[in-house]
C-alpha cells in the first residue's frame, strides 16, 4: 500500500513518517507541505493512502479531496487539532480522524483498521461519504463553523476563547493576530481556515487579511471615493476592501 502525508507543519508530518517506518505493509512515496502541491501528488502518484490535515494555509483537507480526480480513490485518513473541526459532518467507519496530538497506540489501530479494509469496501464508503459531504455542504446543510472554542497555546497553558468574544483577527505572515477585548492572541493558522470554523452569520470577512465580528461593529465611516471603514467598539478603524463592501453593507443590513 503507497502511503502520501500531507500537511503544512513539518513536526506533524515528521511524526507520522516515523511511525510508518514500523509498518512494513505501507510504502510512503512522499509528504506535502500545501493543499495545491498535495493535489498534484496525488493525481499523478495515485497513492492507496494518504494522510491529510484538515487545517493548511492555503487551502483546507476537503478543498484538496474535491480537485481529487484519480480512480480508485486513495482511503482517507484526516489529522487536525480541532476535535470539533468538521466532525460532525462525517460519521465514519472505513476512514478515520487523528485527533493532534495522538498517541502512539490511536495511530496503529487506525492503520489495523485501514489495512483490514479491503479495497472495494474503501472505494464505495469513499464515494458515498464524499458526494453526501459535498452535496449537503454545496446548498448549506452542513456547516464548518459555530467552534464552540478556539484553543490558543501560551507557553504552559492553552486558552481557551469564546469566538463570541472576538472584536475582529487580522492576519499576520502565517499567523492570525485574535483581539479580544484588550487582549490580543497570537495563533498560527490561516484566516480561510478560522473563517470556516467561526459562524458566517456573525464573521464577516471585510478585507483579505480581516475577519470582523459584526457585534463589535460601533460606527462605519464614509469617505471620498465610495470607501468605507469600520469603527469597532475598541476604537480601531478596520477598512473594508471594494471587493468585500457589498457583502458587508448586507450582513450589517444597509
Amino acid at each position: 500500500m503507497k502511503a502520501l502525508v500531507i500537511d503544512d507543519e513539518e513536526l506533524a508530518r515528521k511524526r507520522v513518517l516515523n511511525l510508518l517506518e514500523d509498518v512494513d505493509k505501507i510504502e510512503v512515496i512522499g509528504e506535502c507541505s500545501n493543499g495545491r502541491n498535495a493535489i498534484e501528488r496525488i493525481n499523478d502518484d495515485k497513492p492507496d493512502l494518504i494522510f491529510l490535515d484538515i487545517n493548511m494555509k492555503d487551502m483546507n483537507g476537503f478543498e484538496v479531496l474535491k480537485k481529487v480526480e484519480i480512480s480508485p480513490k486513495p482511503v482517507v485518513i484526516f489529522v487536525t487539532a480541532y476535535d470539533n473541526y468538521a466532525l460532525k459532518a462525517f460519521d465514519v467507519e472505513a476512514f478515520d480522524f487523528l485527533l493532534k496530538p495522538f498517541k502512539d497506540e490511536r495511530f496503529f489501530k487506525t492503520i489495523n483498521k485501514v489495512l483490514n479494509t479491503t479495497r472495494t469496501e474503501a472505494d464505495s464508503n469513499f464515494e458515498k461519504r464524499m458526494v453526501e459531504f459535498f452535496h449537503e455542504y454545496s446548498k448549506g446543510g452542513i456547516q464548518l463553523n459555530a467552534v464552540a472554542k478556539i484553543p490558543i497555546k501560551q507557553r504552559n497553558k492553552t486558552a481557551l476563547v469564546d469566538p463570541n468574544d472576538i472584536l475582529y483577527i487580522q492576519a499576520s505572515g502565517y499567523y492570525a493576530e485574535i483581539f479580544v477585548n484588550s487582549k490580543k492572541y497570537v495563533l498560527r493558522e490561516s484566516l480561510n481556515n478560522l473563517a470556516e470554523i467561526l459562524d458566517s452569520n456573525v464573521f464577516v470577512r471585510i478585507h483579505r487579511s480581516t475577519i470582523a465580528n459584526l457585534n463589535f461593529v460601533d460606527e462605519i465611516i464614509h469617505s471620498d471615493y465610495s470607501e468605507i471603514d469600520a469603527k469597532m467598539t475598541d476604537g480601531k478603524l478596520l477598512h473594508i476592501s471594494k471587493s468585500h463592501k457589498k457583502e458587508f453593507l448586507e450582513k450589517i443590513g444597509i
